[in-house]
């Protein structure tokens, strides 16, 4: 499905990512993992052609490169951290964005697959109720999921995720991540996504990347690449206990504080 060859990533005279080389394939859920300025969220710009890059990133085969932007959007959808919106269109207006690539035009209702999968979209988000609000009144989570739907509604064969669950709560942060498991099992689509959380990381991921410093450092299944061998010297720390000494805390007595 897709497949990353000798990817790297410069701004000036600094390397952010060097020479990193992948590969994802139906049915997996591929976790970008490390420390903050590890390359990461760089990895995930390059792939959607967001910053300049020498290396290949290839789709069943075709360079992304060669292709148009609707065919693009017809190969996977990319929800990013941070969403600048300046305009008053309504949650259900930018979740239908997502299946332009599909129509003759905005707004296009001609379809009754592209109307089935954009309800699909707004319920597996929790954003019924919210679908005519102005995207100007969302809070940071409600945008969130807004474009998530969007993503959803794209329908893509790949989901290019950087921090899917950043500024969500408890909830929605399960429901997410619980949805997009199913999605990936159900249609043998695949994920690749930025999550800084190593828990997540390890439950919902099959396999992991771990990076450092532009580095490639691990590649594999998840549970091999995120373990005490690979991601202590990464992270300077023991992580195990870390996470140990957190959850000791729900095990008091009482689960006091």
């Amino acid at each position: 499905m897709l497949n990353v060859t000798n990817l790297t990533v410069r701004f000036g005279d600094y390397t952010v990512v060097d020479n990193v080389s992948f590969t994802v394939s139906p049915g997996e859920w591929l976790m970008i993992v490390g420390p903050n300025g590890a390359g990461k969220s760089s990895i995930i710009s390059a792939i959607s052609q967001a910053v300049p890059y020498t290396g290949t990133v290839a789709f069943n085969g075709r360079d992304i490169r060669s292709l148009k932007s609707k065919d693009v959007a017809k190969c996977f959808g990319v929800l990013t951290q941070k969403h600048a919106v300046g305009y008053s269109f309504t949650v259900e207006e930018v979740v239908r964005l997502g299946r332009y690539s599909f129509s003759g035009g905005f707004f296009s209702r001609n379809e009754e697959v592209s109307e089935a999968i954009i309800e699909k979209a707004l319920r597996m988000t929790g954003l019924e109720a919210l679908r005519n609000q102005s995207v100007l009144t969302l809070s940071g989570g409600e945008l969130q999921r807004a474009f998530l739907a969007q993503v959803l509604a794209q329908d893509p064969p790949l989901l290019i995720l950087d921090e899917p669950t950043n500024h969500l709560d408890l909830v929605y942060q399960r429901q997410i991540f619980e949805l997009i498991s199913q999605w990936v099992q159900e249609t043998e689509r695949a994920v690749v996504s930025v999550v800084h959380d190593l828990s997540l990381a390890r439950k919902y991921g099959t396999t992991a990347l771990l990076m450092h410093k532009g580095k490639l450092v691990g590649h594999g299944p998840v549970n091999d690449v995120i373990d005490s061998e690979h991601i202590d010297p990464v992270y300077s720390m023991d992580v195990r206990q870390w996470m140990v000494d957190l959850l000791s805390q729900w095990q008091k007595e009482g689960g006091g504080t």
